[in-house]
C-alpha cells in the first residue's frame, strides 16, 4: 500500500468521523482545490479552497447524524489516487422530503492528487441515489 493511499483511507475516516477544522485541514496543502461535479444535491457543482472545504465540513456536522465510507475500489498511480465509494449519510433534520433519521445514500468517484503527502486537488463526482 502506498502512503497516498494510506492517507486517503485515513481521510475518509476523519470525514466519518465528524473532523473538522484542524483534524480535517491536516489533509490538505493550503492551495488545495476541490471539484465537486454537478449532481443532485448540487446541480452547479462546486469548486472549493481550503476554508470552503472546512466551512462544508461545518454545515455538514449539522444536516447529518452520522456518515459511512466504504470503499469499494482503489487505485493508485503515482501522486494519485482513484477511489469508488459507498456512502450513507444518516439525517439529523429533515432533508428534501425525508425526515430526521431518514437515509441518504450515493455512490463515489474520488480522484485526489497529492504534493508532499497532503491532498492538493479533489475531484468528486457523486451519485446519489432517489430520495
Amino acid at each position: 500500500m502506498t502512503d497516498n493511499l494510506l492517507a486517503a483511507r485515513q481521510y475518509l475516516t476523519a470525514i466519518q468521523s465528524g473532523a473538522t477544522g484542524d483534524q480535517l485541514a491536516r489533509f490538505f496543502a493550503p492551495d488545495v482545490i476541490q471539484q465537486e461535479f454537478p449532481n443532485r444535491l448540487n446541480p452547479q457543482g462546486a469548486s472549493r479552497g481550503l476554508s470552503e472545504i472546512l466551512e462544508g465540513a461545518e454545515r455538514g456536522q449539522k444536516l447529518l447524524r452520522s456518515q459511512r465510507y466504504e470503499i469499494i475500489r482503489e487505485v493508485t498511480s503515482g501522486e494519485n489516487v482513484a477511489l469508488e465509494v459507498q456512502w450513507t449519510g444518516t439525517l439529523s433534520i429533515p432533508f428534501g422530503g425525508l425526515p430526521p433519521g431518514g437515509v441518504l445514500r450515493a455512490r463515489f468517484a474520488v480522484f485526489l492528487d497529492y504534493r508532499d503527502g497532503k491532498i492538493v486537488q479533489q475531484r468528486n463526482y457523486d451519485c446519489f441515489d432517489p430520495w
